[in-house]
């Protein structure tokens, strides 16, 4: 593929978090935005958003990089090369973004053009498949030795369990399975990993057969849905630790690591159970605990008591503070973790939901807070609303998506910029990344 052989002085990305931190400021951002499920006939796109005050376009999508297909649904995406491979002659040049729905996998250059990514490459689903047995691919991480790692949810027809597929960095063939072995691991979702620790921690959702229709509480009942984390060995790939976090940590999804290199503890999410758990290492094993707990909420119409619905979150990259969306309650939070085992609320903002109309000016914001990133130097949070194309449909029919920013005072606390606002209009806006990598991509060895 064209540049793929960029040097980059013997290493890409950062050194550490300091260095990470120290970054300039983002002029745009990349958001993957989807017309599945909108009943709009079209390809989803990555959008480029001008977010550079200074600009006569602040605020508003610039490019659209088209993908060649309808029907994909992009929703997560990373990077082919990045701060946990620095010792590489490869550039940071390509994003692959898959198609949560087709199991199609696509290449970006979003280095030759910064603010005009095209895409370079289709790997079809049917080659996924064939070389994988996998479908319903969603985290991508790069990884030392120049691959890429994808979690998938499903198997081949879209059933529990799914696993891990490797491409190659520099060609994007599809090399196969990454696990020797995940006995135990009945379901898959997002994963991080800690080089230094030797470990990687992976979280659950269900199998795709079960969350394509739409949330059914019933499946919850019956057992259709995760509620455990998983630690891995990294360098042997099999799974050494099950926690189950049980019916207070049921569909625990994002996890996120501190970005500490020696830091053995870090949050997951339990989205129905509303509740932050922090596993960490205590006497050679594994443990969580749970550190915060959203109350559910009754809603009139709703059958049953209303979840905050913790469906993403970020760390800071200088590990002071852990920003939190509760799609469903409609209110996004900020936490001191200073003292990881006992975060401390600093922040909170209600952008939507079910639970209190929210305006910025006389637009009302539709759905909830969900997709969150964080710029390196912790001073701008963006978050989008759509969560997935069935789920958004069912909770908030006729959703309009947005893009948002929030101003984070070192301090503590975070305030809406009522004069940044992007409409998405018949798109949903997703996942959210910065051109120079982010707090939700980089890893350091």
């Amino acid at each position: 593929m064209a540049g793929q052989e960029h040097q980059s002085q013997g290493r890409v990305g950062y050194t550490s978090p300091e260095e990470a931190r120290a970054a300039p400021r983002e002029d745009v951002v990349y958001v993957a935005a989807l017309h599945v499920g909108t009943g709009v006939e079209e390809p989803d796109f990555l959008a480029v958003v001008d977010v550079n005050p200074e600009s006569d376009t602040y605020g508003q999508i610039v490019h659209r990089a088209r993908m060649p297909y309808v029907g994909d649904e992009l929703h997560h995406y990373g990077w082919q090369v990045c701060s946990s491979a620095c010792h590489t002659s490869l550039s940071r040049q390509y994003m692959v973004v898959p198609g949560f729905r087709s199991s199609r996998l696509h290449v970006v250059d979003v280095a030759t053009d910064p603010r005009r990514p095209e895409v370079a490459k289709v790997i079809e689903p049917e080659e996924v498949r064939a070389k994988t047995g996998l479908s319903a691919p969603h985290t991508v991480h790069c990884m030392p030795g120049e691959i890429v790692v994808v979690s998938m949810l499903g198997d081949r027809d879209g059933e529990a369990p799914g696993g891990f597929a490797v491409l190659d960095a520099k060609s994007f063939d599809v090399l196969g399975r990454w696990e020797t072995g995940s006995d135990g691991v009945e379901f898959m979702y997002d994963f991080w990993y800690q080089p230094r620790k030797n470990t990687l921690v992976s979280s659950e959702w269900a199998a795709p057969s079960t969350f394509v229709p739409g949330f059914d509480i019933e499946d919850v009942a019956e057992g259709k849905y995760g509620h455990s984390i998983h630690f891995w060995d990294l360098s042997e790939k099999r799974v050494v630790q099950h926690l189950d976090l049980g019916e207070e940590g049921m569909i625990p999804l994002e996890v996120r690591w501190l970005h500490d290199p020696d830091a053995e503890t870090g949050f997951v999410g339990a989205a129905l159970s509303s509740a932050i758990w922090r596993w960490y290492r205590e006497d050679g094993e594994w443990k969580a605990e749970k550190v915060v707990q959203v109350e559910p909420r009754d809603v009139l119409g709703m059958p049953f008591p209303v979840p905050g619905l913790i469906t993403d979150l970020v760390v800071s990259m200088d590990d002071r503070f852990l920003y939190f969306s509760d799609w469903l309650h409609g209110d996004l939070r900020q936490y001191d973790i200073s003292d990881p085992s006992k975060p401390r609320l600093t922040g909170q903002v209600w952008l939507g939901g079910l639970l209190n109309p929210a305006y910025l000016g006389d637009r009302k914001l539709e759905g909830g807070p969900q997709m969150l990133q964080l710029s390196m130097d912790g001073r701008r949070l963006y978050v989008t609303n759509s969560l997935y194309s069935s789920w958004d449909n069912q909770f908030y029919p006729n959703l309009r998506s947005w893009l948002l920013k929030l101003d984070c005072d070192p301090g503590g606390g975070m305030r809406l910029d009522e004069g940044f606002y992007v409409d998405f209009g018949a798109a949903r806006a997703h996942e959210i990344h910065l051109p120079g990598g982010d707090c939700t991509t980089e890893i350091f060895q």
